[in-house]
């Protein structure tokens, strides 16, 4: 009897372990929201960027201060852009503070190929979501997902904000600083899925934020429309 309870103790231990670290595999953090900025004018600082420094695996993206600037981290690289003289410029220097920011860290990643039929930025989020559920994913909590590939489109801005502006909209967003649109270019796309965050981290007619850098590196910021090209690969935590 005392051995039967023994193993059935171990037994606990083994699935309280493994529950614990299917559970630690990644964790989705953020600080300020959206609705912070477009429904209230706040766009203070809300977290600094040197509180990331040191950390492995880090994949981040948001707004820098006073929204001036996108901030995107692949692999705990830094291809932070702002707009200087109208321009496009890169700042990786984790000096600065954020007033939007989603970040997480992934040691191991999954991937498939995207089917060639997935093309709009509503059917990539359909497909995301499909083999994240297989993946063994929970969709219910936010996850990082990578896009790596030549894509067709990619529509792209780099905020820069006047501070004496208080009616925030998406398109002056847009307007406001570096813009344009990138044909047949090679890239890595960093977004988060979320389906409980409209407003803090996704906008209201997608549950994907999603920030990009050109495989040239000459190029990164935001996102606005994305038309993937074929052989794309979406890659997804690995659930151990």
């Amino acid at each position: 009897m005392k051995k039967i309870k023994i193993i059935f103790y171990l037994i606990l231990s083994l699935v309280f372990l493994c529950s614990v670290t299917h559970a630690d595999d990644y964790q989705v953090e953020y600080a300020g929201a959206l609705k912070n900025f477009m429904w209230k004018g706040d766009i203070s600082a809300k977290f600094s960027l040197h509180e990331l420094k040191g950390k492995k695996n880090l994949y981040a993206l948001g707004a820098f201060e006073n929204l001036k600037g996108e901030i995107q981290m692949f692999n705990s690289v830094p291809y932070n852009t702002v707009a200087s003289q109208g321009k496009l410029v890169f700042d990786t220097s984790l000096k600065k503070k954020a007033s939007l920011l989603v970040y997480t860290q992934v040691s191991e990643w999954q991937e498939s190929t995207i089917p060639e039929e997935v093309i709009s930025k509503k059917q990539l989020e359909e497909y995301i979501v499909k083999v994240a559920e297989q993946s063994g994913i929970n969709i219910e909590k936010p996850f990082p997902f990578l896009i790596i590939g030549s894509a067709e489109l990619i529509a792209w801005h780099v905020i820069d904000w006047n501070p004496n502006d208080t009616k925030h909209t998406h398109r002056k967003h847009i307007e406001s600083g570096p813009n344009g649109k990138l044909k047949n270019i090679k890239a890595a796309v960093l977004g988060f899925y979320s389906n409980k965050h409209t407003a803090i981290f996704t906008h209201h007619t997608t549950n994907l934020h999603m920030h990009f850098k050109t495989a040239d590196k000459k190029i990164a910021g935001h996102i606005d429309e994305l038309i993937l090209g074929k052989n794309m690969l979406l890659k997804l935590p690995k659930i151990k």
